[in-house]
């Protein structure tokens, strides 16, 4: 189990390595300058942030420079924000996010476990239908379309009720976050659902769950022992990615709802071409992904001791 683990933060490190290498000449290959005269100042301002950065030096000793901060944690300076660092951004916007994505999660796991597990039991009758109807509306439909629906229900509840019931857009209470994280978590659910149907429709037929019926044990312990513990393996696999996908990719929710999360300034970055910003924020997007697909990868093997990591 050492030896498994070991290997796997081996191989994370070497991923995080690789992304942060392609985000550093993605970067450079972009067109414009990004210390443009409408970012800084004066010229007292670019000179310091070029001899910082080694901007003014070769490609590889900017990367040289730019591996050294990284392996000490320092993403850098903002180009567009003063004397803001952008460790800072991540440390005070992040949680927004991951508490966003962490409901988002929530609810698109017990969603997709109950109508995965509702489908597969109605198999090919009328509450099968709708909800595999509902599945495919919610995968084929983008992220942002569900917000922009989802303002205008808000909007039209409050009117017709006449009071404020569910705010529009903003962030700080619970209320704020009940429908974003709703929007964000539909396409996971419907993608959930289906990978869950599935995977019960298998379990269903296998021979120890007739043994188990033969042997007369009740039909709510059959499901929960038996169906659903062994069902749900397969979403516990892909749940890692999931999280870290929903947590790190509700750019366009944050932005639609007004959230002041990382995605936001993610977004802001790129438009303003903020270097120190898109590469301190991807590579930390980028670790953020490998670590949770490393827990799934040890978690599965608590969860099913069949399965040998070594």
């Amino acid at each position: 189990m050492w030896r498994y683990t070991l290997k796997r933060l081996i191989q994370g490190v070497i991923t995080v390595w690789f992304i942060a290498t392609a985000t550093f000449f993605a970067m450079h290959n972009v067109p414009g300058d990004p210390l443009a005269n409408d970012k800084a100042v004066t010229e007292e301002i670019r000179a310091n942030l070029e001899a910082k950065y080694g901007l003014d030096r070769p490609i590889g000793e900017q990367y040289a420079i730019y591996m050294k901060n990284l392996v000490r944690g320092d993403f850098g300076i903002s180009f567009t924000q003063q004397n803001r660092e952008v460790n800072d951004i991540i440390k005070e916007h992040f949680p927004i996010s991951a508490t966003l994505g962490i409901l988002a999660v929530i609810f698109a796991a017990l969603g997709g476990v109950l109508w995965g597990a509702l489908t597969a039991l109605y198999r090919n009758k009328l509450p099968d239908i709708i909800i595999m109807f509902l599945v495919i509306l919610g995968i084929s439909v983008p992220s942002f379309v569900f917000a922009g629906l989802g303002q205008l229900a808000l909007v039209n509840l409050n009117d017709l009720l006449g009071q404020s019931i569910l705010p529009v857009a903003g962030w700080g209470t619970v209320s704020h976050m009940l429908v974003p994280s709703l929007v964000l978590g539909l396409g996971t659910m419907a993608y959930l659902t289906r990978l869950m149907r599935s995977s019960m429709l298998e379990v269903i037929s296998a021979d120890y769950i007739r043994t188990a019926k033969a042997k007369g044990l009740p039909a709510t312990r059959i499901f929960t022992r038996h169906q659903l513990r062994n069902a749900i393996l397969p979403v516990i696999t892909v749940l890692g990615p999931a999280i870290a996908a929903i947590t790190t990719g509700g750019f366009v929710v944050e932005m639609v709802f007004a959230i002041p999360g990382l995605g936001r300034y993610f977004v802001q970055a790129v438009q303003q071409l903020d270097y120190t910003v898109i590469m301190g924020t991807t590579v930390f997007y980028g670790a953020f992904l490998v670590f949770m697909v490393i827990v799934v990868d040890l978690v599965y093997g608590l969860v099913d001791p069949r399965v040998r990591l070594e």
